[in-house]
């Protein structure tokens, strides 16, 4: 499987603009700039879709293993806060609520750490990924 998604940019960094497009066409020319990325404009940035892409694939994952192991989940919401510094993304901070029938805390504490672990884009990421959630 193979994924595609374009980065279209036009001039210097603080004063041009660009636009990103998704095979899917769920980002059709969503446009991006130095103001969505470094401060609060319109649009959208690269630590934004890959809070999205972490959240979603960190989901999806523990979605399958909690199944695998006969604990169906209700509901699974997952935040992701990147963070950027020193030109760099320094670490994806995974921030979960799972709604889990009869799953105890010590075994979904242990299926939601492989799934952190496990998770195609967290094996991506060369950061620091952490783990906060709540069970209920």
């Amino acid at each position: 499987m193979i994924r595609k998604a374009t980065a279209v940019w036009q001039g210097t960094l603080k004063e041009g603009k660009g636009n990103l497009s998704t095979e899917s066409e769920i980002l059709d020319e969503t446009q991006y700039s130095y103001k969505t990325r470094f401060e609060n404009g319109n649009g959208t940035n690269p630590e934004e879709l890959i809070g999205a892409a972490h959240s979603g694939c960190f989901t999806m994952q523990l979605s399958a293993f909690l199944a695998e192991q006969d604990f169906p989940a209700e509901k699974l919401e997952t935040k992701s806060e990147v963070t950027f510094e020193d030109g760099a993304i320094s670490k994806s901070h995974l921030i979960l609520t799972a709604k889990v029938p009869n799953i105890s805390e010590e075994k979904f504490k242990e299926i939601a750490t492989k799934a952190k672990e496990s998770c195609p884009v967290s094996k991506l990421l060369d950061t620091e990924i952490t783990l906060d959630y709540t069970l209920n």
